[in-house]
């Protein structure tokens, strides 16, 4: 059973959400309404993903994602919640280190499974989503230097991996195993320095591996 805290300033939304969670076998741990209270009860209760909205009054979501994803122990997966029609947060969230975004209007099967997907450490990155909210917000600069330290193929993965593709997707594309594409992704990480894939798809962008198409 996965516990999970629901973070979001709206009583209705945050109670039905919670009653969602709880009547798919989910274990509802807490319950906050800002980022300050967020922060202190993923502390106390330490729960294994966080559903966060991201406009709140007093601290916002993206400011306590940060807190609470920089706190000593096993860091919780955050499951960031949007309207979509938001500003830069979106980016700044991605590199935060957020395991994905859901839109306030998805539907309650998919709420189910994305958040046992980020349990098992998987990323929720839709394409649909995540591309136009990046493109939106980069600027594209010349490659950074620590891309310089990945071969050949590594580089090609990071490179789908920024289009959004998932492992199975890639793994497809260049006719080679998932497992062989999850082995590719690790050492990307480890020499990147990353701690998510979305920091990974973020990275493709500021770097320029990955050109935004207006």
């Amino acid at each position: 059973m996965v516990d999970v805290m629901v973070v979001d300033d709206q009583v209705l939304i945050r109670a039905g959400l919670a009653s969602l969670l709880r009547a798919a076998g989910l274990n509802v741990v807490g319950e906050a309404a800002d980022g300050e209270q967020a922060i202190r009860m993923a502390a106390e209760l330490r729960p294994e993903v966080i559903l966060m909205d991201i406009r709140m009054p007093g601290m916002d979501g993206i400011t306590a994602l940060e807190h609470i994803l920089a706190a000593e122990g096993p860091p919780p997966k955050v499951l960031i919640l949007t309207t979509f029609n938001l500003d830069e947060y979106i980016y700044n969230a991605l590199r935060l280190g957020a395991s994905g975004f859901l839109l306030k209007d998805t539907p309650p099967e998919r709420i189910i499974s994305a958040i046992h997907a980020v349990a098992a450490g998987d990323v929720l990155l839709a394409p649909n989503v995540t591309r136009r909210l990046i493109e939106a917000f980069i600027v594209p600069a010349a490659p950074a230097a620590p891309l310089h330290a990945l071969t050949v193929r590594e580089t090609e993965v990071l490179r789908l991996v920024g289009h959004a593709l998932s492992n199975k997707e890639i793994a497809e594309r260049l006719s080679v195993s998932e497992g062989t594409i999850k082995t590719h992704l690790n050492r990307v990480m480890a020499k990147l320095g990353l701690t998510s894939r979305a920091q990974a798809v973020a990275l493709t962008y500021d770097s320029g591996l990955v050109r935004p198409t207006r």
